[in-house]
């Protein structure tokens, strides 16, 4: 059996009371955090256990990849989810998306495997993932890489922790000689891209950020069409962390809008940012 990390989110809130008409038991974002982390734990646990007996697996219309376990991982993120914020919005990779979602002011945001091609294969760098969403921004967090055993949790204003631990993004504040994760081309126009320490590619964009957040990294790109639910529990998770996940042009993202993709991107400590984008913003 997985040993399964610790799901207590930042500040260690214990878990709100069962949903009652006049009682919202996720006000708190940190209670959300903790349902949250609680929920991608056991999906992930059902994810990996349906690997180890096998899973059909089948293109989508935009040639990506998807299999059982997405499906079922995005079912059962549902039911638990809806169960405590049935009045939320909901978007995921793996749901027909519905209109409704843009008249709610919270959403749940979900990929059930971010990473389905290094699932697929065995490898290490997939996880899942989910956030709570309000007027467009991420208030609390969580995702978890079952393969590597590794729960991050973040709630907006309370830290960001790795199974319990707090992390911290790099210190580091200029570009020549850092780690970097991300396709070259959208490094090319950064003063320095040439003496970038390039690591092999975290395939998982939620992961790749999440390095970020802990310092293993000092900088991740994304290309172009990243979509809310890659970006979304991971966006925080380097906010709280002391980093940046922005445009190139220093941006920050909205959620939850009609079309909610996003052009190329890049994620950094707050002394490194800068100097990665147009300019600090």
């Amino acid at each position: 059996m997985m040993n399964q990390p610790p799901t207590e989110a930042p500040g260690g809130a214990p878990e709100g009371p069962l949903p009652t008409r006049h009682h919202d038991p996720l006000a708190d974002p940190a209670i959300a955090a903790r349902h949250l982390a609680d929920s991608v734990v056991a999906a992930g646990a059902v994810a990996l256990a349906m690997f180890r007996t096998g899973v059909k697996s089948w293109s989508k219309h935009n040639d990506s990849p998807v299999t059982e376990a997405d499906l079922a991982v995005d079912v059962m993120l549902r039911e638990r989810l809806s169960l405590i914020g049935p009045d939320y919005g909901w978007l995921s990779e793996e749901t027909v998306d519905e209109p409704s979602r843009l008249s709610r002011r919270r959403v749940w945001i979900v990929d059930p495997i971010d990473g389905t091609r290094s699932y697929m294969s065995g490898g290490l760098d997939w996880c899942v993932e989910a956030a709570l969403v309000e007027d467009g921004r991420p208030i609390a967090g969580a995702l978890f890489a079952p393969a590597t055993e590794e729960l991050f949790v973040a709630v907006q204003g309370g830290g960001a922790t790795r199974n319990g631990l707090p992390i911290r993004v790099s210190e580091r504040n200029f570009a020549a000689g850092a780690m970097v994760d991300g396709p070259a081309q959208w490094q090319s126009h950064i003063k320095g891209h040439d003496t970038f320490h390039r690591v092999p590619r975290i395939r998982s964009l939620a992961l790749r950020i999440a390095r970020v957040a802990t310092g293993e990294l000092d900088a991740a790109f994304a290309s172009p069409n990243g979509n809310d639910w890659d970006l979304a529990a991971a966006d925080l998770l380097v906010h709280e962390a002391g980093g940046r996940l922005t445009t190139l042009d220093g941006l920050a993202l909205a959620y939850n809008a009609p079309v909610p993709r996003h052009g190329a991107l890049v994620s950094a400590g707050l002394r490194l940012h800068p100097s990665l984008t147009g300019g600090a913003r």
